[in-house]
């Protein structure tokens, strides 16, 4: 018995005859929506900036020049004497999606080899033991604390947690790979729905004069995602080797989509695979254009109409102090009204793409997309707001879309031995398009401002470099083949690596079995759905409330 696998081990998680494949998904969203929150992070920062209260606790001296900015902000990472500013806060955000592709890319073979239980497991430790010890930095106003805790173990976290489903709901849904994981990859995009208004909620409760409640929200809210997320880790299983659906049949190789292989490849040859680097434009061109844009919604449509957003014949620079208030909240719906797009977008279209194929479905995502970019300086200066708004959702429904078709795009090119692991690759294609995107955005602006071009505008010439940039990734879209063979394992590396991997080659079919160990009762499938369920629609609903504020 001393040699027995342990209950985080892989070979314990495999699933024998009469396991219900549907309770994977839910285990995937249960971590998902959970590390989402990182896209809804933001809601700390004006709290935070403000952590210090008395006389005289003014913010943080910025530095005058670069060396001057540099240092000062080297001193707001241990100062106690002053508040730290937002900007400064900011870098958090950025390290997060620097640690989850960087972690995801070094820790995905390790993924592929030791289950999705075991990475869940150290992705909630990580995320929410991030979490605990931001809240002890917010305490002794250590931002490096801070730092360290959400930006650096909590990105780790991140990125395993991102990864850990995609390779098991990809062999578990042989027949559906994209709308298995679209239904992931949505939770991800919708965590923030949930994560912020949470968060406004309980820094409420727990404010008091002296204290902004940041604190106590972090310990909250990392104690509540540890219950979910181990509950997630915990619901995952893994198929046996040579499991498929109930009255199911793999099309044969030669009559088969040429777009999807049967073969595998190991994850240490994809740097070197032209089709990789191909995917990884595909993906950093779509997250560019649409990240970009994600970050200046909010000033761009106050920019751009002024104040026909609520009915006044007057441009941005002419409103006084309550108006720009006003169109601030219009815009705040705006905002949210985009957040939905990109949720939905996320299942919509990854769901879709089983139908169109993964590489016809990015077509239409960089052609329609820059048919929507294209439009949106004629629709400004129309002064049309429905076609303006109309435009940018679509945009961010294919933004969206786009994360959760890719695992699907990479399990047809590569295989799904180690789709995980090379999805996590892959990641850094995100963690680019972070820096680019934003830069081309708000560089573009200063830069037009600077020239002196009217505010409504300073984003025409930007929306036409995006249209440029899905032009490239449209390229690199049409240039994906199937691989050659020399890239694939032979057979006997492949059962080198299924050894390595743990798996138990004994095929079954769901249903083929009248109950064994892994059979659930029928009533657990749908609490499981409810328990992810629920959180979500009361997300979206919080998120629908700032919706009609645009609305009305």
């Amino acid at each position: 018995m001393a040699n027995s696998p342990g209950i985080l081990d892989k070979e314990r998680i495999i699933a024998g005859p009469g396991f219900n494949r549907w309770l994977v998904p839910p285990a995937a969203l249960a971590i998902h929506l959970c590390i989402g929150m990182a896209y809804g992070f933001s809601v700390f920062w004006l709290p935070l900036s403000k952590a210090l209260a008395g006389p005289g606790l003014a913010a943080c001296t910025k530095g005058a020049g670069f060396w001057g900015g540099i240092m000062a902000g080297l001193a707001e990472f241990t100062t106690t004497s002053c508040n730290w500013n937002i900007s400064t806060l900011g870098w958090m955000y950025t390290l997060f999606f620097v640690f989850l592709g960087s972690s995801a890319a070094i820790w995905g073979g390790w993924l592929e080899r030791s289950g999705p239980r075991k990475a869940g497991v150290v992705s909630a430790v990580c995320w929410c033991g991030g979490m605990l010890l931001s809240a002890l930095g917010v305490h002794l106003h250590q931002y490096w604390m801070m730092i360290l805790g959400s930006g650096v173990i909590g990105g780790i976290g991140l990125g395993l947690g991102y990864i850990s489903p995609v390779s098991t709901l990809i062999k578990w849904f042989p027949d559906r790979r994209g709308m298995a994981t679209g239904m992931a990859i949505m939770g991800f995009g919708g965590g923030a729905m949930i994560g912020s208004p949470l968060a406004n909620d309980l820094m409420k409760y727990f404010a008091t004069p002296t204290d902004v409640g940041v604190m106590q929200t972090f310990v909250v809210m990392a104690l509540v995602y540890f219950v979910f997320m181990m509950a997630g880790a915990f619901g995952y299983r893994v198929p046996e080797t040579g499991w498929k659906p109930a009255g199911w049949t793999p099309p044969p190789a030669q009559l088969s989509n040429t777009m999807i292989t049967q073969k595998h490849v190991h994850v240490s040859k994809v740097w070197g695979i032209p089709q990789f680097w191909l995917i990884w434009m595909v993906l950093c061109m779509n997250v560019s254009a649409g990240i970009g844009v994600i970050g200046m919604a909010s000033p761009m449509l106050q920019e751009v109409f002024g104040g026909s957003l609520i009915g006044i014949p007057a441009k941005f620079g002419e409103l006084d102090k309550d108006q720009l208030k006003a169109i601030a909240t219009v815009a705040a719906g705006f905002t949210a009204l985009l957040s939905l797009f990109n949720i939905g977008g996320r299942f919509f279209w990854a769901s879709l793409s089983d139908k169109l194929g993964r590489k016809g479905t990015y077509i239409v995502f960089f052609v329609l997309g820059g048919l929507m970019y294209f439009s949106v300086p004629g629709s400004a200066a129309a002064g049309s707001i429905v076609l303006f708004v109309g435009a940018f959702c679509v945009i961010l429904s294919m933004y969206g879309g786009g994360f959760a078709t890719v695992p699907a795009y990479l399990a047809d090119i590569f295989g799904t031995q180690m789709v995980g692991a090379i999805h996590g690759r892959l990641l850094t294609a995100w963690a680019t398009a972070g820096v680019l995107g934003p830069v081309v955005v708000n560089y573009m602006r200063e830069y037009q401002l600077g020239l002196g071009i009217p505010r409504e505008q300073v984003y025409n010439q930007t929306m036409y470099i995006l249209v440029g940039m899905l032009i490239v990734g449209l390229i690199c879209n049409l240039l994906v083949r199937p691989l050659d063979n020399k890239w694939f394992m032979t057979d006997a590396e492949l059962a080198a690596e299924k050894k390595l991997a743990h798996e138990r080659a004994a095929a079954s079919e769901v249903g083929t079995s009248s109950g064994g160990s892994d059979a659930v009762p029928a009533f657990v499938v749908p609490l499981a759905w409810l328990a992810v369920g629920l959180p979500l629609a009361w997300g979206v609903y919080r998120t629908l409330l700032s919706v009609a504020k645009f609305f009305a």
